[in-house]
């Protein structure tokens, strides 16, 4: 904490006059040693000392966007979680879902959510789709840093845009690099994480434009199971331990997360079908 961030004798000045819309910048200013990025760490990689997490997919539909997550977390060659959760609601309309360094992921998920809360509460008005995906970027810039050492994250952004009349073509999705690159994928769907190429090799054989919403969550809990088929740090449906991938939506009534009683009527659909045809 800051050392003038005492609050002995009321709120320090800089509460009461700090004229910014971004609770990151305002962090910055008051306590910048709780910001992800701004930490000092000893020299050397430290990649292999926390757990990471793996693949995330996104894809369009009819209705908006769903984004679904895996649940395995790895450090090194051994599964350091088996039920993490990587998929969350940015705000009401859009997701988030990470790929990396899964305490850092879980900070900078979290302070982006009080990013665009408190903008709201400072202009009276909510950030379009693409000033959300903007400050997102700036966040994993600003991380760069820990990056550079081993604690990356890469996150997918994904939203219904209430700027687009027309539902079908309101849910958009944004990918980023590990220096805060941020780039809008056009094509309809993406993937983040070591399983993400056979996550898109899957998507890109079986999506289509305009997919009923139930198609959609179907395709992306498809590909998950793809990716763990060839990627060890990607954990596939355990009918076990009845473990399932987080699958979010976002519509123009809002962001859900499917409950676990519906994930595993889909993922125990997937399983089955891929005991009559494992190569789907």
């Amino acid at each position: 904490m800051s050392a003038d961030f005492d609050t002995s004798r009321g709120l320090p000045s800089l509460f009461l006059t700090a004229a910014t819309s971004s609770f990151t910048q305002f962090l910055s200013m008051a306590a910048p040693d709780l910001l992800p990025g701004r930490r000092p760490l000893p020299p050397g990689a430290a990649g292999d000392l926390a757990p990471h997490g793996t693949t995330i997919v996104a894809l369009t539909c009819d209705q908006g966007v769903v984004m679904a997550g895996d649940r395995r977390a790895t450090m090194g060659n051994l599964i350091g979680s088996r039920d993490i959760e990587k998929v969350h609601a940015a705000d009401p309309y859009s997701l988030v879902g990470t790929a990396g360094t899964a305490g850092v992921a879980i900070e900078i998920v979290r302070l982006f959510k009080v990013e665009l809360e408190h903008y709201e509460k400072i202009e009276g008005a909510t950030l379009s789709l693409d000033g959300k995906a903007n400050r997102l970027a700036a966040m994993i810039r600003n991380n760069l840093g820990a990056a550079m050492q081993g604690l990356a994250v890469v996150p997918l952004y994904a939203g219904f845009d209430l700027a687009v009349s027309d539902p079908s073509r309101a849910g958009r999705i944004f990918s980023y690099d590990v220096a805060g690159g941020m780039y809008e994928e056009r094509g309809g769907f993406d993937a983040v994480g070591s399983g993400a190429v056979f996550a898109k090799s899957a998507l890109k054989k079986r999506y289509r434009p305009g997919l009923p919403i139930d198609e959609a969550i179907r395709l992306a809990v498809e590909a998950l199971y793809d990716a763990a088929d060839d990627d060890t740090a990607t954990g596939g449906p355990d009918l076990t331990r009845k473990i399932y991938p987080v699958v979010m939506t976002a519509t123009a009534e809002g962001t859900r997360r499917l409950s676990d009683e519906e994930a595993a009527t889909v993922a125990e659909a997937v399983v089955a079908a891929r005991m009559e045809n494992p190569g789907g």
